[in-house]
Formats: structure tokens, sequence, C-alpha cells
């Protein structure tokens, strides 16, 4: 059945391309088996899911919760002024008694982090007002639509609509991403452009190497051969929406930086590896000269438009902080903008690299992984409401423990695919994990404050970690058929088989596999379920809360 038609990725195969047997094109991008209309709506059906648990009781508490009071306003203050505005002293008290209480001081704001996820906040209170549902609408929206891409390019990279469905539940279940996706902060939004942009370039892998091989197959057939040494040509169309996306998350944090450099340097990786496969006849020489080029303008330099655009509010309409009166919009106030853009930039570098303030919640990046500090975004204890002598109420910023403590053991499988199998995709997990991962070493050693839910934009990819694990616990389906031999270093380790050929029964280890691998995501849900209480504000017994902290680095 398409859903389960998943087999690991091969080995490297070293044959000569003439000498391997089968379609080239059927070789290098073999197409992903079963349904489309399975493919589509087992996705959506895990959606529906993760967005019920992400918009029920969205406006509770009816409060503003740890960092939404320097995000909710200025969103707020977008749509007004459109830059950044000082606000009067209980500014929360006002919006939360009245959403159109005048909280406004005199004179802009100097804030930290580019406009973007602030514009999107701001997207929310336009639609539903400057109350807790409008300001957490936009983040609780791209927490779902993650799912749903998840679980698109998890059926992309593994071949496989039951494996790419879990993956979208695993994500759907983790706990900080659950609490992120709830909570008017900027974090989700870095993981849903990271993530769209990870899903639009692995669909361009697939489309370029398709067209990689009709090019190749093309030149064979014909007496004179068309492809010069270097290849062809090849149009990434699917790396324009990419730089789009990695703009976006530049322009919501600056960690969307290390994603720009890490996913450029992958797209070479691919370039090079497809055309190797193919057999081209000078692959890196190739790759280079035909799609570096193009791939630095389509990933970093329209991310690099896409970052500048999202400041057009502060640029083109007068008194943000440090712009001064702007007269009119037109296009040399662009021009006019940039020495005063860059000084605003050498501001927040400074607050950046001189961020040492001690916190209660702190973390350092070596403890994210194990989840040994969390961060609690909202804490009471409500008289009367739960029948016991002291009640509590929590937000707390945790994952899931089952899926992070596994999702460790899952990355280091990965390490060893990638060093082994030569797996392309344990190589873009590793990748993607690091990226959102390693940069925090460095300020840490300076003692820069951070916290744990700065690991947001890594969860997907542990997830993809875990999944992928799991479909090689599982195995095939079937033997691959003989007709070619997939090359992993390349990227041709489709998942699945081809649904031609010979194929054996389904055996003993596919039974133990799928029975380990469901026992894991249900062991995932049950983890959750038993931590929604204190993820979602849910009111319990002080008792009961007391039960779900296991550590006292949890307090």
């Amino acid at each position: 059945m398409a859903m389960t038609d998943y087999a690991p990725a091969d080995t490297l195969d070293e044959r000569p391309r003439e000498r391997r047997t089968g379609s080239l094109r059927e070789w290098l991008a073999p197409p992903i088996p079963g349904s489309v209309l399975i493919g589509w709506l087992g996705p959506l059906l895990v959606t529906a899911f993760a967005g019920f648990l992400r918009f029920d009781r969205l406006a509770s508490p009816h409060a503003v919760v740890f960092d939404e009071t320097y995000y909710a306003k200025d969103a707020l203050a977008l749509l007004k002024f459109g830059w950044e505005h000082s606000t009067v002293k209980d500014a929360d008290k006002l919006l939360l008694a009245d959403q159109n209480a005048n909280i406004w001081a005199d004179g802009p704001a100097f804030v930290a982090h580019p406009p973007a996820g602030k514009w999107m906040i701001a997207l929310g209170e336009w639609m539903f007002g400057a109350t807790p549902f409008g300001w957490r609408f936009l983040p609780a929206l791209a927490g779902t639509l993650s799912v749903l891409v998840l679980c698109r390019v998890a059926r992309r990279m593994t071949g496989s609509t039951l494996l790419g469905c879990a993956a979208g539940l695993l994500l759907a279940l983790d706990g900080l991403m659950f609490v992120t996706s709830r909570a008017a902060l900027l974090d989700i939004f870095v993981m849903f452009w990271v993530l769209a942009a990870f899903a639009c370039l692995v669909a361009d892998r697939d489309v370029s190497r398709r067209r990689l091989a009709e090019a190749v197959e093309r030149s064979a057939d014909s007496p004179a051969g068309s492809l010069g040494p270097l290849g062809p040509f090849l149009a990434h169309w699917w790396r324009i929406p990419a730089g789009l996306c990695l703009g976006m998350a530049l322009a919501t944090k600056w960690t969307g930086i290390y994603y720009i450099a890490a996913f450029g340097i992958m797209v070479v990786l691919w370039d090079y590896g497809a055309r190797r496969a193919a057999g081209v006849e000078r692959p890196f020489s190739g790759a280079l000269a035909l799609e570096s080029g193009p791939a630095f303008v389509q990933l970093v330099v329209v991310a690099a438009i896409t970052y500048l655009a999202s400041w057009w509010g502060w640029i083109f309409r007068p008194g943000g902080w440090g712009r001064g009166d702007v007269a009119g919009f037109a296009p040399w106030r662009l021009v006019e903008a940039m020495p005063d853009l860059w000084k605003y930039h050498r501001e927040m570098w400074k607050f950046h690299t001189g961020l040492d303030a001690k916190h209660p919640y702190q973390s350092w990046p070596w403890d994210w992984p194990i989840l040994h500090r969390p961060v609690a975004f909202f804490y009471s204890e409500p008289k009367g409401q739960c029948g016991a002598a002291k009640c509590s109420r929590e937000i707390l910023g945790i994952g899931t423990p089952i899926l992070w403590w596994g999702a460790l053991i899952a990355l280091v499988i990965c390490v060893g695919l990638w060093a082994v199998l030569r797996d392309w995709r344990a190589g873009a997990i590793l990748l993607g994990v690091l990226a959102g991962w390693l940069p925090w070493f460095v300020p840490a050693f300076s003692e820069r404050t951070m916290f744990l839910f700065y690991a947001t934009p890594m969860i997907p990819f542990m997830v993809l970690a875990v999944v992928l694990v799991l479909g090689h616990l599982i195995g095939p389906a079937r033997e691959p058929s003989p007709r070619f031999t997939p090359d992993s270093v390349a990227g041709a380790g489709t998942d699945a088989g081809t649904g031609a050929g010979t194929g054996t029964a389904v055996g003993t280890r596919r039974i133990v596999g799928a029975t380990a691998a469901g026992a894991f995501v249900l062991l995932v849900l049950v983890n959750f379920a038993y931590f929604y209480p204190i993820l979602a504000a849910k009111v319990i017994t002080y008792d009961q809360w007391k039960d779900r902290i296991w550590f006292n680095s949890w307090i």
C-alpha cells in the first residue's frame, strides 16, 4: 500500500552511468508512489487536528504572557504608525481592559528585531483587534500550516504518506512548538519560514534532477550529442520562493542568516551530486559555473530584497527611531534612508552582542536538547477553581520529553546514516539542526542571555530525524526493483519502491519495526496529553502540577 511503501536509501553505486540499467530519470528522481488524493488527504487531516489544538482556547489566558508584552504592542504600533512607538506605563493592562485604549507615549521606540514577525502579528490584530486572540492568531496559523508543510516535505523525502503524516503528527504534539504557536512571539515565524524554504528546496531538488536526467537522456539519444563537458543549464524556479521565505525568516530574527548560509551550501552540494550521478563530465565545475551564480541570486539576493522590504514602514513613513521626518512616498527615499538604517542596525548589533542581563529562565544551547531549563510563559494560582486548597495554572515552554530525547538518539543515528550510507536526507536534516543550534554556542560563552524557545526552528528537523530513523526501522515493503540502483549521495535513494518489478512479502522485521514505530508515536501522544494542562494554562490542582514538574530545574 502506498502509505507504507518505504525503503531506506541504498549505498553508493560507483558504476559508470552507462553501465547502469533502467531509466536515468527513474533512477535520479523516482516518482513518489501512491495516490495523490491520499497524499493530500492524510496531511490535511493531521493539519486539522493540529489546528484544533492550537486554536482551541487560544484567547486563554486573558493576559499578556512572557514577551507578548513587547511584540503585541509593537505590532499594534506598526499598524498605526508604520514603526514601533513608545507606550505609556501599564499599557498592557489598558489593552486587556479595552483594545481601543490609547497606550501611546511620546516618540518612537528602539527595537532589537526586524519588523516582519511583528507585521504578521499585526495582521491578526487588524483582523480581530488588539486582544489576546488577535495577537495570537497568526502564530497559531503559522504553527498549524507548519504541520502541513512538514507532512508534505517528509512524504517527499521518504516516499511514504504514512511517514509524512507521522512527521506532521509528531510536530503537532511537540510541547514547545505548541506553546510558541499560541503566543505572540517571533520564533514560531522563524521556524515556519525556514521550514517553508526547506520544503521549496527539496521540491526543487526533485524537479531539477528530473530535468537533468531528461537532458542527459536526450543527449544520449542524439547522434551528435548536445551536452558539453559542464552539462546542461537548469532553471531552478523553486529557489525563488525559497529565497523569499529565507528573507522573511531573516526579517523576523537575524538568526535566519545562518539558514541562508547553510541552505546555500546545501544546494551547491546537491547540484554537484546530481551532475556527478548523471555522469556529467565535469560535475563540480558545471555546478559552480552554471548553477551557483543563479543560486546566489535566488537565495541570497532575493532574501536581502525581502529583508529590506520588511522595513518599508520605517523607511517611507515619518517619525521612526533614528529616521526623522519623511516627506512622501518616493523611490529616492529608499536611498536616502540607507545611512540611517545602517546606524539603526549598528545599534541593534550592539544590543544583541551586549545582552548579558541575568534572567531566571535563561539556558545555554548545550542544555536545550535535554530540556534542562524551560521557560514559564505564564503562572498563576487561582483560588477555588480546582476543588483543592491550592490550584495552579501554567504555560510552560517545554518540548515533549519523549520526542526530544528520542530525537537525540535519532540524530546520532543520522550521523551514521550520512557518514556510512551517504544518505542525503540525513545530511540535510543534520544541517537544519546545526544551523539553528551551533551559532548560539559562541554568544553563550560570553554569557549572552538566551532561552530554550530559541531552539524552535530546530524542531521540524528533529522530527524529520525521528521519522527517517523510524523508516529505516520499519524497512521496505518490498525489495527494491533490480532495474535501477539508487545513489544516496546524489539523493536518488527515494525511499519507496516504484511499484514495478519483484517484491518480497512483508517480513518479520517490518512487522516488528512498524510496531516499534507505532509505539513510539503513541508514547509521544500520551506524553503530550499528560503535559497538556501545563502547556495550555488549564487550571489543575497544585499536586497535579507538581507531578508534571519532573526536575527542579523546570520550576
